[in-house]
């Protein structure tokens, strides 16, 4: 990781959001973290309200940054805008319309917005109730001079709807493929949704080095780092780093569902990660 501080402005309600590879005590570098619903702090804003999650470096990532956002009906997240960084959102619940490039989509709970970077884009809430989303932003080595990056990305911008996409059944519960590509920013990113039945888990606790984030949308997961097991609810955000140990059971009475997002970047150790991919 180049130690030099990479900024990245991300606007939102108005107000302005630094993202910094800078260790201060603002941006410490974190290792697999469990971001618990109910601990989220809510922030009350003229749109509606916000909750932090993190933003800081990570072993792969100049800066991951998440944070969830809340609209009250007819509100906007911001002017549409562009930035370097690229980002993710996930629609909790309610119906918006999503903007990418003076184009716009209507979309409900469940969908999934990608938008690549310098790509205009903002979400309106165009429901008669609240509409809430997870936002995660990435930051990497390419993002603060995206003229490193030679070949053209294989992953667009785009609105992934969640009627649209299908179930396949699995020995434990479901399983929704949602994109694979390469980006800008990111060597590889890949994004399914799984469902877990009551008692089962995806696999045995393992190892990879390209980082996972997990979005918990409904249920509850007994979430295994290290050796630490803890309980994780809906809405929670879950960080695995790149090897470090980690597994999941549902913990709940009902099936518990969860976006599952795995990237590689420059900085992702090359060898295993083909190996990972090898097998």
């Amino acid at each position: 990781m180049n130690p030099t501080p990479r900024l990245i402005t991300v606007l939102s309600f108005g107000l302005t959001l630094t993202l910094s590879a800078a260790t201060t005590p603002e941006a410490k570098p974190i290792g697999s973290s469990v971001f618990k619903w109910e601990s989220l702090v809510v922030k009350p804003n003229a749109n509606g309200e916000r909750r932090d999650v993190a933003n800081n470096p990570t072993p792969t990532f100049v800066v991951f940054e998440s944070h969830i956002t809340t609209l009250d009906p007819g509100k906007a997240s911001h002017a549409p805008h562009t930035h370097n960084q690229e980002e993710l959102i996930f629609l909790k619940e309610g119906d918006v319309e999503v903007h990418i490039n003076g184009k716009t989509t209507r979309a409900g709970a469940g969908s999934v917005f990608f938008f690549a970077s310098n790509d205009s884009h903002n979400v309106t809430n165009v429901g008669t109730g609240r509409a809430t989303y997870w936002v995660v932003n990435f930051a990497t080595a390419r993002t603060a001079d995206l003229t490193k990056h030679n070949q053209a990305p294989t992953l667009l911008s785009g609105v992934f709807d969640w009627t649209k996409m299908k179930p396949v059944k699995t020995a434990t519960g479901e399983r929704r493929g949602v994109f694979e590509g390469s980006t800008v920013t990111l060597e590889n990113i890949e994004m399914h949704v799984t469902t877990l039945n009551p008692g089962q888990t995806p696999h045995a606790a393992h190892r990879h080095p390209d980082e996972e984030i997990i979005i918990i949308k409904e249920g509850a997961l007994e979430v295994s780092i290290n050796g630490k097991t803890e309980r994780a609810n809906a809405g929670s955000v879950l960080l695995y780093a790149s090897n470090d140990l980690h597994g999941m059971r549902n913990a709940a009475d009902t099936p518990t569902t969860y976006y599952v997002i795995r990237a590689v970047t420059t900085a992702t150790p090359k060898a295993q990660a083909a190996a990972a991919a090898a097998k």
